[in-house]
């Protein structure tokens, strides 16, 4: 009998968890927006560390482009396919836009794997791109050591209805539109120790399109907006503080984790990129227990929207996520505060 193809077991890492070390992209980065200047028409670049670049195409109208790609973080290659895809086009929801058009970008082992593992990897990212209502209208690819996958995508949005990073106001409250944990249970599968009652919890996080996004940039009051991907909740929240010269209080207490995070917890399932953020991280938090760090700083793939909102419309916004089939996420998990000595203080 054939048998079965695991596609994490051909890449060294899984997911978003497999980015350049955030401290480590800095030093990569540092001063080369000085050597060449951004045009006039570029409103945001790669200086406030935005989930995508936004080009100003007339008075009223944006292009946001985005480009992402990962290693396996499943063994089904279709649904490998799906969640890339998903997370690619999270960019373009996260900026309060709405995609129009995808490439493909495919890194695959031709002497190691079977062609139909890589037909199944496009299939699956077709069913999304058909699920948000754009092509995926080509691409490009090459023979790689590990299976790569992801999307480059373009968005619209209108201008008034963009929403950055780097924007967030004192006072606003701080929303998140999924639970954590996607990379726990990542890592617990590919040890081979996820419980078969468990094995859809994070395909389910991870499958779920960020398109509320694009209904959320209507939303006047919401002063800032960005995803939770690779760099963790802890990453991408200390950016937003950093971006908008603010600190913040973070409620542990309500963010949503997954019921059987702490099973795989007591196991020690911790993947390599949690470690990396907290280095990155850490120092930038105070009063990080264990399960703050192992959680806060878990690398999510396709993981949800983190939404700052001014707090005169709190309850506006836990009504609009109600309505929205977002309920198990109405509690603010934190607030926008004055600028301290630390990003963000855990309470």
């Amino acid at each position: 009998m054939k048998e079965k193809i695991k596609l994490t077991q051909y890449s060294h890492g899984g997911g978003c968890g497999c980015k350049i070390a955030p401290d480590v992209l800095d030093k990569i980065l540092k001063n080369n927006d000085n050597i060449f200047k951004h045009s006039s028409n570029i409103l945001v670049g790669n200086d406030t560390k935005d989930d995508a670049a936004v080009y100003q195409m007339d008075k009223n109208t944006a292009l946001i482009s985005t480009l992402d790609f990962f290693t396996p973080i499943v063994d089904d290659p279709y649904i490998f396919g799906q969640i890339a895809a998903t997370n690619s086009i999270s960019d373009i929801y996260a900026m309060g836009g709405y995609p129009i058009l995808a490439l493909a970008i495919l890194g695959f082992p031709v002497s190691k794997l079977p062609i139909d593992v890589a037909k199944k990897i496009i299939l699956g990212a077709k069913k999304v791109c058909k699920d948000a209502g754009i092509s995926l209208a080509g691409g490009h690819s090459i023979d790689s050591v590990e299976p790569i996958f992801g999307l480059s995508v373009n968005g619209k949005v209108d201008i008034k209805n963009l929403k950055k990073n780097n924007t967030a106001k004192e006072g606003d409250k701080i929303f998140i539109t999924k639970p954590l944990g996607v990379g726990i249970l990542a890592s617990a599968q590919k040890v081979d120790i996820l419980r078969d009652k468990d094995k859809n919890v994070a395909k389910k996080i991870m499958l779920t399109l960020n398109n509320i996004g694009f209904e959320i940039g209507k939303l006047k009051y919401v002063n800032a907006m960005t995803d939770v991907t690779g760099f963790g909740l802890l990453g991408h929240l200390i950016e937003v503080c950093e971006g908008s010269a603010l600190s913040s209080e973070l409620y542990f207490h309500n963010i949503v984790l997954p019921k059987c995070i702490d099973y795989y917890l007591d196991m020690e399932c911790v993947p390599e990129g949690t470690m990396r953020n907290k280095a990155s991280y850490g120092k930038k938090a105070n009063n990080l227990t264990d399960k703050h760090i192992t959680t806060l700083c878990d690398p999510q793939t396709s993981g949800g929207l983190l939404i700052f909102v001014a707090p005169k419309y709190e309850n506006d916004f836990m009504l609009f996520l109600e309505k929205n089939a977002l309920s198990k996420h109405t509690k603010a998990i934190g607030t926008m505060i004055a600028k301290d000595k630390k990003s963000v203080y855990m309470l």
